[in-house]
């Protein structure tokens, strides 16, 4: 199989991607035949030498870079198939399978999924729906509150909204009557907690906007909760799964909990502090809570239209017992620390077995739409 390892990416996410897509690229069956296509923080692509993948696989610290060489610039050609739709220098870049491992904006939110499904290539991971959905916190949640699935009790703020005072000072003033300080100040679409901030005051709660505003133009303000932390990982196809083809039904794997030892999750604790958070694999919960996280998780999942992978976060309040549904992330991490693979390894499905299953998922989910009418 011939397949596009895609990393990097315009967001802020764009060195976590580094790691994560070198582990899938050691992960990978050696029979594979694997391109390593890196997008610069500019969004330009280019195609990275054979002798990188060699060096990655020879030397477990070597480490992925993007090399802006201008003679290796990949061009996406739309309707290209899988024989034509990546090229460089003039020649095809064959790819049964394309293989992002892109986190955050232009890359988990529907613009890169939209692009391959254009180029008419399968890719590993959810489709533009998901992906957008996913990626946007409130509109994940209007989703789940819709399904009946409990969310962390939240208000929205957008730009406009700050742009007219006297609606801003109003949506403040409502937001902190309803749910009270301490507070939880995140970007809607910016993910590893990029621009995520506690605010236990007035003042702190305006930095807060302020830092959120700078990453995306909705901010959402959640109730603090004194929460322990839960994940679920899920792989599956939602719409097309069947028991002919069993890989692609959706499963559920873990839960596993995260200890942060920081003020909360934040970027810190997870990918530059390597005593930032414990991971307790499996998470230390009863049958009866086990089993109705593993359910919820895959709610959730199919409520969004999910399929391939999915890392799904759940907090559980201390003092009530309540477990709320946090997050989706549809392109979850795959570093050394990463409790999506984690997870999966914990229940017998190793990591080069795990990335087998999402391109077989991949293929099986394109081989579907392909069957589509789409003119008369």
């Amino acid at each position: 199989m011939n397949i596009v390892l895609l990393y990097g990416g315009r967001s802020g996410e764009h060195e976590i991607s580094l790691i994560s897509a070198a582990a899938v690229a050691r992960g990978l069956d050696k029979a594979h035949t694997v391109a390593l296509v890196s997008v610069g923080k500019d969004g330009k692509w280019y195609l990275e030498e054979d002798s990188v993948l060699g060096q990655l696989r020879a030397d477990p610290k070597a480490e992925l870079s993007v090399h802006a060489d201008k003679s290796r610039q990949v061009s996406v050609i739309p309707g290209g198939g899988r024989e034509g739709a990546f090229s460089c220098g003039g020649r095809a870049i064959p790819c049964d399978v394309a293989f992002p491992v892109m986190h955050g904006s232009y890359s988990e939110d529907g613009s890169l999924q939209g692009l391959l499904e254009m180029a008419g290539v399968p890719y590993v991971g959810c489709g533009i729906l998901a992906s957008a959905l996913g990626m946007d916190k409130e509109s994940a949640k209007l989703m789940w509150q819709n399904a009946g699935i409990p969310v962390v009790p939240y208000r929205c703020l957008t730009l406009a909204d700050v742009n007219d005072s006297r609606v801003y000072d109003s949506k403040i003033e409502e937001a902190v009557k309803a749910l009270g300080f301490p507070l939880f100040v995140k970007p809607c679409a910016a993910g590893s907690s990029d621009g995520a901030s506690k605010a236990t005051n007035m003042k702190e709660l305006s930095f807060a906007l302020m830092e959120a505003f700078q990453w995306d133009t909705k901010v959402l303000i959640e109730k603090s909760i004194d929460a322990r932390e839960v994940e679920c990982s899920v792989t599956g196809n939602s719409i097309t799964g069947s028991a002919a083809t069993p890989e692609t039904l959706l499963r559920a794997y873990g839960p596993g909990e995260i200890v942060p030892k920081h003020v909360f999750y934040d970027y810190d604790a997870k990918y530059n502090d390597p005593d930032g958070a414990e991971l307790k694999i499996p998470a230390d919960l009863d049958a009866e809570k086990s089993s109705y996280i593993k359910e919820t998780a895959l709610k959730a999942y199919r409520t969004l239209n999910a399929s391939g992978m999915a890392r799904v976060d759940f907090f559980i309040d201390r003092k009530s017992g309540d477990i709320y549904l946090n997050e989706i992330n549809t392109i979850p991490g795959f570093t050394g620390i990463s409790m999506f693979p984690k997870l999966c390894t914990s229940e017998g499905l190793d990591f080069t077995a795990l990335t087998e299953l999402l391109l077989a998922q991949a293929a099986e989910r394109f081989r579907a739409r392909e069957a589509l009418r789409t003119s008369r």
